[in-house]
């Protein structure tokens, strides 16, 4: 069953939708799991569907959301800044932790990409998460940008595309903005992922504060409550590095998963393996009837 809701976040209404088990018995409290889209992304998306569905089905009440400023959530289009969205991440939390049907104590965290990143930085300052599940994620900005912009040659241009947008901004006080494929690349092969629901537009905070996002400094915090690390060995996005990165700050029960034949998008790939995987994972780490 699917339906949508709404709650608030720095007093902006953001918009989810919530699927709930068909086996649910009135009274019963199930635990839950609060999905964070990727990048500009939004709650529609292939990844967010196929978790929330899949969730449902093996027991777990999802809320999959719109970070402000995406989607179908209030907020100035396009503005994405992680420590913002880990406070929209909190007030899902919140809102799940208020549903008759959650058990407010069996909560956890499920993000792709960038929302991956935003879910282990809550969950590191979050003790009401209980678990979290990471997919494509990274614990630095800088290191994470570049390596997106892989060489010395690529790495310049993008600071200066960044500086002088900055600059500009500074001089006459009107926002500058960046395509997303220059602070994010994503190959041609890659991109029917990403709708025209999506964002294209992002200010230059956005790049700005993500230099200095770092899920590194606050993963080592979530022990000893599970985490579970899924990366696409030859991640065409972001680059399998990340999550070498963060599994090496974690402590127990953490697991890393390297996936080959998969890419940056697994979770929208019907891939069979993923769906065991993230099953077999659940199912020992943060188990539903």
């Amino acid at each position: 069953m699917e339906e949508n809701v709404s709650f608030t976040s720095a007093r902006l209404k953001l918009a989810g939708v919530v699927h709930t088990p068909a086996n649910v018995k009135s009274g019963e409290r199930r635990p839950a799991v609060v999905i964070c889209h990727g990048f500009g992304g939004h709650k529609d998306g292939p990844q967010q569907m196929w978790t929330a569905k899949k969730l449902a089905e093996w027991g777990y009440v999802a809320l999959r959301f719109d970070f402000r400023g995406c989607g179908d959530s209030e907020g100035k289009r396009g503005w994405v800044i992680a420590q913002e969205e880990v406070d929209d991440a909190k007030e899902a939390v919140s809102y799940m932790a208020s549903r008759a049907d959650v058990d407010p104590n069996r909560i956890a965290i499920s993000g792709t990409s960038f929302g991956a990143a935003v879910s282990i930085y809550t969950a590191g300052i979050d003790k009401r998460i209980a678990a979290v599940m990471s997919q494509g994620g990274w614990g630095d900005g800088t290191t994470i940008a570049q390596t997106q912009h892989p060489t010395p040659e690529k790495w310049q241009a993008y600071i200066d595309r960044v500086e002088a947008a900055r600059r500009r901004k500074e001089a006459t006080g009107e926002d500058q903005y960046l395509h997303r494929y220059d602070v994010v690349p994503v190959p041609e092969r890659l991109r029917p992922f990403i709708d025209e629901r999506s964002i294209f537009q992002f200010p230059v905070e956005t790049a700005l504060t993500k230099f200095y996002f770092r899920p590194n400094d606050v993963i080592g915090n979530i022990s000893p409550r599970p985490i579970l690390l899924l990366h696409a060995a030859n991640d065409s996005v972001t680059g399998a590095k990340g999550s070498l990165e963060l599994f090496a700050q974690a402590k127990p029960p953490t697991e890393l998963h390297l996936l080959t034949d998969v890419d940056h998008f697994m979770y929208g790939e019907e891939d069979s393996r993923v769906d065991n995987l993230v099953h077999d994972w659940l199912k020992k780490y943060f188990p539903a009837p």
